[in-house]
């Protein structure tokens, strides 16, 4: 068979067999300067680095993760994985950034560069074995860095030769490389045709050689940098290098230098501040123009997300277990935080969110109290309704509120324990209101429906209110949340509502 038809057929084959994850071969027939590699590309899935390692590249290929339909804004991106040349960290520096980048709109090509021979299924410790000896790494690296650039070049002149396919915007085409891909990113800022300048770059804990920085250009593209100070391979010199050169022609750039993070952080999680370095960068290109904000969540307006995982843990309360659920806004959360000996050791589910609001705790009322299966749920809620934290509402309304709280803790044989409103001569964050009368007006009204409708009355405006109504400085330095001195007032009150409850 004619080897030009078979070539074609094969790409056929690879552009057509995943609509979603296109490979494109980026030369026709054996790679420029490369002729003599035949060895095949192969893949290592253990290794001491602990990750997915594409060893053997001699014939490089673009693999295309396209956004979701009806998502894409017209930016594209090369992205070069790193591995010193010898092993291309696919995953964490390819595959896992692409994926976040095209949920953001991007069209990614991810970048298989040409990259030294390995002579055993383990990689990965021959190049740790390499690296031993200097020498021999530089000597061989030598010969590969260049090919390996040429083909990031080859990447970023293929993708805006071939835009309209891909619906790219042909000014809108960048590249992002790690490590070994920071210098093929790095590269790519220098010495540039319009065919294949990147519009915008980022290296990534990039190696940068003395030998590929130039000049700045004067249509030098936007440059983002990223690295961590403990990297063992001391890559913040060549990163700064980079920055001071675009700083000092008065290029756009921003550099971010994490304290820790190591080399080769790229998509791993660490639970520290690298791992949100992804984050920044798409900060950064929102900030070009080059994506849109992201998409807000939908909105959650009671809360519902809150406790549904600590929901999901309770267990069926135990024979005999007297079981109280407290729910509420940031007087009860902070409860919890400020005397937590209170909870601990007793069977109370403290369920406050800060700055709800009496409509907001209906609606999670069946998840949070119900569902929850307590014998008494005690209700300390109201003060930021007169807020109008969620907008304006009559007393009426917040005793509405409070009374379908507790028909439907009756209606599930759950005691009710209804507190009083805290006094509060002033709300710090909504001054102004004069709240004292109001409070007090709702607080009669609690009391007649707990006399009225078989509740307990939870006093605790008598205790703690000073003579302007509000709550003295000595139980609430800001006038609305107890301190310690306050939940020690509250806490006995508490017990004996609820005992009398269980009664």
């Amino acid at each position: 068979m004619n080897l030009k038809l078979l070539l074609g057929i094969c790409m056929f084959v690879i552009l057509h067999a995943n609509a979603q994850q296109k490979v494109i071969q980026l030369y026709n027939g054996a790679a420029p300067g490369s002729e003599s590699w035949t060895w095949n590309e192969a893949r290592s899935d253990s290794n001491v680095f602990n990750t997915v390692a594409v060893y053997n590249v001699s014939h490089p290929t673009l693999t295309v993760v396209e956004p979701d339909a009806g998502t894409a804004n017209g930016t594209a991106i090369v992205i070069c994985p790193g591995g010193g040349f010898r092993i291309l960290s696919i995953n964490s520096e390819g595959f896992d950034v692409a994926k976040y980048l095209a949920k953001r709109g991007i069209t990614c090509f991810v970048l298989k560069y040409r990259v030294g021979r390995s002579f055993t299924n383990d990689p990965v410790g021959e190049m740790a074995g390499l690296l031993g000896n200097p020498q021999k790494f530089q000597e061989e690296t030598k010969v590969t860095i260049p090919l390996a650039i040429s083909d990031a070049r080859t990447a970023l002149a293929y993708v805006r030769a071939h835009a309209a396919d891909y619906n790219i915007k042909t000014d809108k085409i960048g590249i992002v490389g790690f490590s070994a891909g920071g210098t093929l990113t790095a590269a790519s800022t220098f010495g540039y045709t319009p065919e294949n300048k990147p519009d915008f770059a980022a290296p990534i804990y990039g190696y940068v050689p003395p030998e590929i920085v130039k000049d700045v250009a004067a249509d030098a593209p936007p440059l983002f940098l990223t690295v961590a100070s403990d990297d063992p391979l001391h890559l913040v010199p060549s990163s700064l290098t980079m920055y001071n050169k675009w700083l000092a022609a008065n290029k756009t750039v921003e550099m971010h230098v994490y304290a820790k993070g190591g080399h080769g952080f790229g998509m791993k999680k660490q639970n520290i501040p690298t791992d949100m370095w992804i984050d920044r960068f798409a900060d950064w290109l929102q900030q070009l123009g080059l994506i849109g904000a992201p998409k807000a969540p939908p909105m959650d307006w009671p809360f519902l997300a809150r406790f549904a995982a600590d929901n999901a843990k309770v267990q069926p309360p135990a024979k005999n277990e007297k079981r109280v659920v407290f729910i509420g806004n940031s007087i009860t959360e902070g409860w919890l935080r400020t005397d937590p000996a209170f909870f601990n050791g007793k069977p109370y589910i403290n369920r406050g969110i800060s700055g709800q609001t009496t409509p907001q705790m209906v609606l999670r009322f069946r998840q949070d109290v119900i569902d929850l299966n307590p014998k008494v749920v005690v209700i300390l809620a109201g003060t930021n309704d007169i807020a109008g934290n969620t907008g304006p509402a009559t007393l009426e309304q917040i005793m509405g509120n409070l009374a379908s709280m507790a028909e439907l803790a009756k209606a599930h044989n759950i005691k009710v324990v209804l507190s009083s409103v805290l006094p509060v001569f002033d709300y710090p964050w909504k001054p102004g209101l004069q709240p004292a009368g109001k409070i007090v007006t709702l607080n009669n009204m609690i009391k007649d429906y707990c006399a009225n409708n078989g509740c307990i009355y939870l006093d605790y405006w008598t205790p703690m209110a000073d003579e302007r109504k509000g709550l003295p400085k000595s139980l609430a330095a800001d006038g609305v949340h107890p301190n310690m001195d306050g939940y020690k007032i509250m806490e006995p009150l508490a017990e004996k509502a609820i005992a009398e409850a269980l009664k």
